[in-house]
């Protein structure tokens, strides 16, 4: 295959293959090795604060000096009404007492022990820190921020879910739009946090490159030379991939996670809300089960923070029913070798060599 060479040059790679920020997945030591095979690697701060992403900059730099990614969420923080601090005890009641009937010791953060972050001040980071890439998803960057952004000649990679946010990207002088499909793995990049476009990935690339003239990564189902091509056919000059990293050795996943992931089954993965408040495709489990559709279900970024502390508790005692596995519907066998192995060998297959 004659890899499309319009992003390559735009972001000073040598293939078009961007390894997936996946925030609590990803580390910077998989950003690295992503660089090392001639791919983009994406730092993933997500909403961190500025303090803990130039610290994340920093460490990435220390390992590679090729042009890497920073991934951050470009969130609306919802105000905080009478009903939320209301809902937000109920929540937290009702978590604690769950935890407890299933032996994880844990105590929840209270509404004004959280600290929510504005992407402003990640925007600044990346202006600062003299980062040329700069991605972002769960929506737009406000104009001011672009503008900013542009003056210093980064490069900007919104996420869209449909044709009409692929629109408002273009409108906006985004630089590149990263398709994400439903296949695709984790979080929705969707703008509207309670609404999940139902249109197949594929479907939803044509479509997108009917309609803009920006260039288009595609993302969602990409595992193999197959795959990745299907999208250049339909019109992808970039491919974005992450579930086929979730079991490398610099995967952030601990060895019990990585072995629950390698025994998924179909019918296992689906679209919930109940970790963090926005819609992500991952493994089902007992906490799903327990709150999906229920009143227990925060506004982003509330019930992510808010949960935080039980994944994490969950996690030291190695329990599969309470952590957030984030997964893609594209099941295959999970390499635990490294990332660069694993996209060299993509590389590989998508030349038929």
């Amino acid at each position: 295959m004659h890899w499309p060479e319009t992003i390559s040059k735009r972001l000073g790679i040598k293939y078009p293959v961007i390894q997936a920020p996946m925030f609590g997945v990803s580390t910077v030591e998989m950003v690295a090795a992503a660089t090392r095979a001639d791919c983009l690697g994406s730092l993933a701060v997500a909403d961190l604060s500025a303090d803990e992403s130039i610290f994340l900059i920093k460490e990435t730099r220390k390992l590679t000096d090729k042009p890497f990614a920073v991934n951050i969420f470009a969130h609306e923080i919802p105000e905080i009404t009478d009903a939320l601090q209301d809902q937000f005890l109920r929540t937290r009641q009702f978590l604690e007492q769950l935890a407890k009937e299933n032996n994880i010791d844990v105590k929840l953060p209270y509404l004004e022990d959280l600290k929510v972050s504005s992407y402003h001040e990640l925007v600044d980071v990346v202006i600062e820190e003299n980062c040329k890439i700069l991605s972002f998803t769960f929506g737009n960057l406000d104009d001011q921020s672009i503008e900013k952004l542009k003056e210093k000649g980064v490069t900007l990679i919104g996420t869209c879910t449909s044709v009409n946010e692929a629109l408002i990207l273009e409108k906006s002088g985004i630089d590149i739009i990263c398709v994400q499909g439903t296949e695709a793995g984790g979080h929705r990049g969707t703008f509207d946090p309670d609404h999940v476009p139902q249109i197949g990935g594929l479907s939803l690339l044509s479509q997108v490159s009917d309609h803009v003239k920006v260039p288009l990564i595609y993302a969602g189902g990409i595992y193999n030379g197959k795959t990745l091509q299907a999208a250049k056919e339909l019109g992808a000059q970039g491919f974005q991939v992450g579930n086929i990293l979730l079991a490398s050795q610099e995967s952030a996943l601990e060895p019990f996670e990585k072995k629950r992931l390698k025994k998924v089954q179909e019918n296992e993965i689906i679209l919930t809300k109940s970790f963090s408040g926005r819609y992500a495709r991952g493994l089902k489990n007992k906490f799903i089960e327990l709150i999906e559709g229920s009143e227990y279900i925060l506004p982003y970024p509330y019930q992510n923070k808010l949960t935080n502390g039980l994944r994490k508790a969950a996690k030291s005692k190695q329990n599969t029913d309470f952590v957030g596995i984030w997964v893609g519907q594209s099941i295959h066998h999970y390499s635990e070798l490294s990332t660069e192995h694993i996209l060299r060998n993509l590389i590989l297959q998508t030349e038929g060599k």
